[in-house]
Order: structure tokens, then sequence, then C-alpha cells
């Protein structure tokens, strides 16, 4: 089986002058090497295709996969990560992960959050401010939380996002704006236990498969899963599996949030407690990171058992399945 895989290199956009933020979600050579390695053991012909100008290339030249797997972030706009996933379903090219629907949704939170709301999740009370931080006028839930609407790995996440009064936060909300030239989302500052959920499979087959306390050590970035604390996660981040039943709620609530955001194959969601103990939905990951020793998905799948290889096969399987596929079926097309 001939899979494509579709990435952003870090080495390939720092080369081009990219700063270090701007390629923060972008892939690792070992990170490639680990997915194409579990693809080989797995039985699959990986392909190394890059970003997805090449894989767009390729298809443009009439060439095919038996699957996509695309991890690419994309470089621009709030549906940057549905890129890849919108280019395959143009050529009529099977994919893993979520569709281009699900997957820019997800990216500008705020449409997740009402999503997810309507779906009768809870979500901290939050707001946006699309082009100035006058439009926050009316906002009174402090403390608040400060972020860019449609990033990820805690990009825009800083001691300074967490506000207690107006001028935090108008100032909060303008750094934002300016910085990263896009809507700020500002949200109600939950004090309680945060969480990341992993789940795969789709529909009624989809089910967790652990859930992860992120605790930050004391000499991490206080009081925020930054990007900070997460590119240095070994030295200032404790990842530890929960079980209890605030956990099980968050799991339960992640697996809701999962269904109703139509996410497909696999993906990560996080949670944060309020004083009571009740998990709050805060964002989904419909393209959750795969370094196998720095991404949260795969972290919280070792610590249940599931190893790396074991993890990539679940992904796989749930994919072909929606394809009427599976890896046997495609051995047995190959011989013939």
């Amino acid at each position: 089986m001939r899979i494509a895989l579709v990435y952003d290199l870090r080495d390939e956009y720092r080369a081009l002058g990219y700063s270090e933020e701007e390629i923060a979600e972008f892939d690792s050579v070992g990170t490639i090497d680990a997915l194409a390695g579990a693809l080989a053991e797995l039985g699959c012909e990986p392909v190394r295709v890059g970003r997805g100008q090449a894989l767009a290339a390729r298809l443009v030249g009439g060439e095919r996969f038996d699957l996509v797997f695309s991890i690419a972030e994309g470089l621009k706009g709030r549906s940057r990560e549905a890129q890849v996933p919108a280019l395959c379903e143009l050529f009529d090219q099977p994919y893993l992960f979520s569709d281009p629907l699900t997957l820019a949704a997800a990216l500008d939170k705020g449409v997740a959050k009402r999503l997810v709301r309507d779906a009768g999740v809870p979500t901290p009370a939050f707001q946006v401010a699309e082009k100035d931080a006058s439009e926050l006028a009316g906002w009174t839930d402090f403390p608040a939380f400060v972020k860019p609407l449609a990033e990820g790995t805690g990009k825009g996440c800083e001691a300074a996002s967490l506000v207690h009064g107006r001028a935090e936060l108008e100032a909060a909300a303008t750094r934002v704006i300016e910085r990263y030239r896009q809507p700020a989302l500002v949200e109600h500052y939950l004090p309680g236990r945060e969480f990341t959920v992993g789940i795969a499979g789709n529909g009624a087959e989809a089910r967790v498969l652990g859930v992860c306390e992120i605790i930050l050590r004391e000499n991490a970035e206080a009081n925020v899963y930054s990007l900070h604390n997460k590119e240095l996660c070994e030295e200032l981040v404790t990842y530890a599996p929960a079980s209890d039943p605030e956990a099980l709620l968050a799991g339960e609530r992640a697996l809701q949030a999962y269904r109703a955001l139509e996410c497909r194959d696999a993906a990560r969601i996080d949670f944060r407690s309020d004083a009571n103990g009740e998990p709050y939905f805060l964002e989904a990951n419909p393209l959750a990171g795969i370094n196998p020793w720095h991404s949260d998905l795969p972290i919280l799948a070792a610590q249940n058992g599931i190893d790396f290889t074991t993890l990539i096969g679940m992904i796989l399987d749930a994919g072909l399945a929606r394809y009427g596929l599976s890896r046997t079926e495609q051995r047995e097309r190959k011989r013939a």
C-alpha cells in the first residue's frame, strides 16, 4: 500500500527565512522518519512527498496513492490545515484525518466553541475581537485569557495572556491582533486542572485512548501551556495519566465534542476545569502532532499501552474503513 506523506518541514522553512515562532507547528526530520518507519512496519510503502505544493504537482501529473497521510499545517490563513484535504478531494485522492470543513472549523477556536457548545459541551465564556480591542468593551469575566483565534502549539500564549483587568485585557488583545494579524479570542480563565484527551476512530466506533493531565513544573512559565513550555516540555511539563472521575468526565465530553465537530480517524481535545472540578472544552486538534517523543497524542497513547506503531496503525485502519477498505484487502488487491 503506497502512502504519501505530506508535511511541512521546519528545516525547509527555516532556510527560507521564517522565524522559529512561524515554524513552531511544523515537523522535524525525526518525526517524518518515525512516521515512515511505523508505516513500513505496518506493511506499507511510505512515499515522502513533502509539503502541499509538492503533492499538488504530483497529483496534477497523474500520480495517485492508496492514501495520503498529511500532517501539513499550512502556512497562512485560518483554513490552512484544510488545504491538503481540499486538494485531495479535488483530485478524488483518498486521505486520512478530518475533512476540510472540520479542519477549518476547529482551527477557528470561536467557531469550534460555538459548535461544541451547541452540542451540549460546556466551554468557558468567550468573545472574539475581530479588528480592535475596543470590541471587548463589555467584557467582565476576569481573570481572562487572551490568545490568537487560529493558531496552535501554544503560539501567542504567554504569561501576559492571563489578564485581570480592563487595561491588561486591551493590551493583550491589541498585541495579538497586531502581532498575528488575526482576531483575538478572550475566554474566562479557569483555575482548575488541564487535560488533553486522545481519541481514535469514527462515529460509534470512536473511543478515548486516554486522558492526560498537563502539570506545569515550578520552573515553567506559570499558568499557561505556552509555546515556551511546549517547546521545552521535557524539562518544564509533567504529563500525568489521569483516570479519576473528573478526568473521565473530560474524556466523555471530549468524545462528545469529537463527534459534534465530525472529527475523523484521530484527534486530541483539550479541556480545563473550573474551581469545582467541572471540565470545560478549550479547543480541538483534529490534526494533532505525532512526534513520538514530544507530542501530546503519542505521549498519552504510550501511557495507556499503545506504542507509536500501534497508534499509527489505528489511525490507518480507521481511515481505510471509511473507504470500505482494510490493510488485508489492500494487500490482496496488490497481489491480484
